[in-house]
């Protein structure tokens, strides 16, 4: 009787690689398993307050119910903006999407590559101007009119190799592609 080892699978930086790489060679050969749709409920609280829930969504050709329960967040504005910091602001959640996105992007490629982090950082800040939200001008934008992020990082990896490696996610990553891009968004009110 003969026993065959079973071969552990290669982490780098608490990626599992060769499931990475299985996902990767899997999408290739069926798109279709590319196409994700993410929820999320949004319920109004009292004044600034509201209150999220994530769970279910759907991946890899099906719905995932891996969610044994729903993550809850929390938005508010704070007492100078009329609220009572229940939560960061929609426009801070947006600072916090691109950094945890450019995050994901940073950690998974740079293991895909052998590339070994011991420590990724950003600073992240938008600048924006209320007078467009509160309704004082037609002329600037009620978003965002710059982001700017600066990162740290700890790697094995030369310079060079991680500046390749962050324009290689800049060119990836969904939600700074989203800030990036215009994406059709359609608004109607439920029957």
């Amino acid at each position: 009787m003969t026993t065959q080892a079973v071969k552990a699978p290669t982490t780098v930086n608490g990626v599992n690689v060769d499931q990475l790489l299985a996902t990767i060679e899997a999408v290739k050969s069926n798109p279709e398993l590319g196409k994700c749709k993410f929820r999320a409920e949004t319920e109004w609280i009292s004044g600034g307050h509201s209150r999220t829930r994530i769970q279910d969504f759907y991946a890899a050709g099906q719905e995932d119910g891996s969610r044994s329960k729903p993550f809850i967040l929390e938005g508010d504005e704070p007492p100078v903006l009329l609220g009572e910091n229940a939560g960061p602001n929609a426009v801070e959640a947006v600072l916090h999407a691109l950094a945890s996105c450019l995050a994901v992007g940073f950690i998974y490629n740079a293991a895909a590559s052998g590339i070994k982090v011991e420590s990724l950082n950003f600073e992240i800040e938008g600048g924006l101007d209320l007078h467009a939200f509160l309704g004082l001008s037609d002329k600037s934008r009620p978003g965002y009119e710059n982001v700017k992020l600066t990162y740290r990082i700890k790697s094995d990896a030369p310079r060079a190799k991680i500046v390749e490696l962050c324009n290689y996610v800049q060119k990836t990553s969904p939600v700074l592609d989203i800030l990036r891009n215009p994406v059709p968004v359609s608004v109607s009110l439920a029957d």
